[in-house]
Formats: structure tokens, sequence, C-alpha cells
């Protein structure tokens, strides 16, 4: 229940943020005491480099930093899913030939398979959600194919098969569904990461580009001054760790709430 707390409050800033903010978030200030300004009644959360609000920009950076995970643990799953029922459903030479291409992919640690495609693709906010969900799709395919592979021996589709049903009716209406509890949960808890990725390669320079407020992008911003105006890391960094953390304990709890053991 504190995590879904949590996300509903990030939810909501991300879908109010924009038209909350009191200030542009690419309005600039040109006088020395606006520039790296503290906390104040102001600026609540102080002014960064170029005299602009970080609370507003924090808040008009909640839709991209939240939206961008969401679309990369999506485009994952859009891609990895059929390829798992497709893999635990026919088995044989259809399973093997897919499992070994996912065996491929997570060779590679994540992050640097994410790297290595920002090389090829350049800097930027969609290639870097490109780049995460592609690491993603062989996980969410191996996921599908173990729950699917528990299904296919049921009897319920031995009988929609007896009464005549063809392999996609039985994909779709009948396997497909016994298989939403445990994409659910693993799609919830690969939301954090995807943050963290696409926050990280942000950080990096690969991701969001200025003046775009992604939050990984404003520490980034912020790092060669973290001593002097600590502020500029401490609000985004916050902001990235309470979204993961409300994610990872919603993901817990539907892993424990949606297993049928317990």
């Amino acid at each position: 229940m504190t995590g879904l707390v949590i996300v509903v409050f990030m939810l909501v800033i991300a879908a109010s943020g924009p038209f909350a903010a009191p200030e542009d978030y690419r309005e600039t200030r040109s006088e020395a005491e606006f520039m790296r300004a503290a906390p104040s009644q102001e600026a609540f959360f102080g002014r960064d480099d170029l005299g602009r609000d970080i609370f507003s920009r924090m808040l008009y950076g909640a839709h991209l930093t939240l939206g961008i995970g969401a679309a990369t643990v999506l485009v994952g799953l859009l891609a990895g899913a059929p390829l798992g029922l497709l893999s635990g459903y026919f088995r044989g030479r259809t399973d093997q030939a897919i499992m070994r291409a996912a065996d491929v992919a997570l060779a590679l640690p994540d992050y640097l398979l994410a790297l290595a495609i920002m090389a090829v693709l350049g800097p930027g906010l969609f290639n870097a959600m490109l780049a995460v969900s592609i690491g993603f799709t062989p996980k969410f395919a191996r996921i599908v194919r173990a729950s699917a592979l528990q299904e296919v021996g049921q009897d319920y589709i031995l009988a929609a098969r007896a009464t005549g049903a063809g392999h996609l009716r039985c994909l779709i209406v009948h396997v497909l569904p016994n298989c939403i509890a445990p994409i659910l949960v693993v799609a919830t808890l690969s939301l954090g990461t995807a943050i963290l990725y696409t926050s990280s390669l942000s950080f990096l320079g690969l991701g969001a580009l200025p003046p775009l407020p992604e939050w990984g992008a404003m520490l980034a911003e912020g790092r060669e001054a973290s001593l002097r105006a600590p502020h500029l890391m401490i609000f985004p960094g916050a902001g990235i760790a309470l979204a993961v953390l409300g994610i990872n304990l919603l993901g817990d709890g539907l892993r424990d709430a949606l297993d049928v053991r317990i």
C-alpha cells in the first residue's frame, strides 16, 4: 500500500506537473543572485546554473522520467510476450530458435547492451528508450514462456482443442489470460529498473538532451557544482530514488497478492 501511494503520487505529479509549475522550465535568469540560488520561498528547490527554477523543472520532468520508463517496459513487453507465447505453446524447433536467440541477448549485461545500441543509434530520448527495451525483450520472453509451458498441458487447453479451437484462439483466449499475473508483477518490477537505466543514460549525455528537464539529465547538469550547491543534485536524485522505491514496493505487493500459493 505504501508503494501504491507513492506511485499514485508520482503519477499525479507527472499528469499535473506542466500545469502546476510556477515557472516555465526553459526560463532563465541572468542576475547573479539567481545563479545556483539556495532553496527559498520563491524557489522551493533552489535554482540551477542558468537561474532556472528546479522545482518547476522537476514537475515538468516527471512525465518524461516516468513516461519513458513506462514506454520502455511496454515496448519490451509487446515484443517479448508474443515470442514467449509462441515458444511455450509450440515448443520444438520454434522454442529452440527463440530461446537460443534470447540466450545470446541475455549473455550481455542489460546496461552494456544498451550502451552498445546507443553507440549505433546516437543520443536521444527515443533511442534510449529503444535501447533499454531491447534488453528487456528476452527477459519477458523467458518469463511468458515459463508461464505458457505450465498452461499448455492443462485439461482446459486440451478441451478447447477438442472442440475445434485453433492455435490462435487457444493462445489469446486461454493461455494469455492465465499468464497475466506473472507478466504484471515482472512488468511492475522492471519499471523501476527501466527508470534507472534511462536516467543513467541521460546522466551520461546519451538520453534526454538539453533543455529537457529529465531527472537524470538534471543530475548531470548539477554534478560539477555538487559541493558548492548540493541542491542541484539532491532533488533530482531524491525524485528518482522515491519513484523506484515506490515501484519496487508495489511490485512486491502485487507478487504477494497474485501468488495463488500464499
